[in-house]
């Protein structure tokens, strides 16, 4: 299905994965240009892509880049049983494979290729780099879920008990925790419209979920300095889902040579779209003018090889 809006060319089509599942996938196209470089999409626990990253794949296609999302097994449009991540490994190798068949399709060869992941997408984001650390040219991460916040995790005893019960009732939603609508988006309008999304869950988290997030969280904490991409980290200050301090520490302790850090006084978890709409202005022009910098650089790079392949070439 592909559909026109001012600027920007909207498609999707599902595909099946390794698995034998059908997940569901999209892409935003800046209309009547050649895009700037390619941004990879990896939505948050409970989310999809096609509505809640809509606005944001829009602002970014008409600043020129061609976006591309996919939901997860178990979440919006995709198959599988909902809200449920049996294996987080299963959810990494998903969107790299997809994502890779969509830098080496024969239309996308040489463009720049950066990953924007959104809290839990945080994690996701930075795995699919662990997989392929040379592949990508950066990434946009937003309030990464590289550890979960004290107000949500549940205590250790709590977690001691529902990770032996993983093994007999690994579906069933009885962890306990905060509605996480509420602490994660400022503005109560997008409280509703998420409420409202029928692709968005809004059940407690299922034992085998809880669990998946987290053992990666922990890892990835464990783990920050290998991650070698470029990278910018934003988090709120007021961020009550997802550590800002662990962003801080990634900052900090990644062997990245290009890294940025925004930390944003007042603002909370949701900072896409979660937030008023002064500052999301703020948050987008951090984040295209980040993406501009690098891509315009990678770009006459490129442009720079193939001409030095050229000259060679005609000697």
């Amino acid at each position: 299905m592909a559909s026109d809006m001012e600027g920007v060319k909207y498609e999707e089509e599902f595909i099946l994965n390794s698995r034998g599942l059908k997940l569901f996938t999209c892409r935003w196209l800046p209309k009547n240009t050649t895009p700037k470089a390619l941004i990879f999409i990896c939505h948050g626990y409970a989310m999809e892509c096609s509505i809640t990253m809509n606005s944001t794949a829009i602002r970014l296609a008409r600043a020129g880049f061609a976006l591309y999302g996919i939901d997860y097994e178990g979440h919006g449009k995709s198959a599988g049983l909902e809200g449920y991540v049996k294996s987080f490994d299963d959810v990494v190798d998903d969107c790299t494979n997809h994502f890779t068949n969509i830098c080496e399709s024969r239309e996308n060869k040489g463009k720049m290729r950066y990953l924007l992941g959104e809290s839990m997408g945080g994690a996701v984001a930075l795995l699919v780099h662990r997989k392929k650390p040379k592949f990508w040219d950066g990434a946009v991460l937003v309030a990464p879920m590289c550890k979960i916040a004290d107000e949500l995790r549940p205590s250790p005893f709590v977690i001691s008990a529902l990770t032996k019960l993983c093994k007999f009732i690994p579906t069933w939603k009885i962890i306990p925790t905060n509605d996480i609508i509420d602490v994660a988006f400022k503005v109560p309008e997008i409280r509703e419209q998420i409420r409202e999304n029928p692709y968005c869950y809004k059940g407690r988290p299922r034992l085998q979920t809880g669990y998946e997030l987290l053992r990666v969280s922990s890892d990835l904490e464990q783990r920050l300095e290998e991650v070698t991409l470029p990278f910018l980290v934003l988090h709120g200050e007021d961020d009550k889902v997802t550590d800002k301090s662990v962003s801080k520490q990634l900052h900090d302790v990644a062997s990245s040579q290009d890294k940025t850090l925004k930390m944003y006084p007042n603002m909370w978890h949701g900072l896409l779209y979660g937030e008023t709409p002064d500052n999301i202005e703020i948050v987008f022009s951090d984040i295209i003018s980040w993406l501009e910098n690098r891509s315009a650089f990678g770009n006459s790079r490129l442009e720079g090889e193939l001409k030095r392949g050229n000259d060679d070439l005609s000697k």
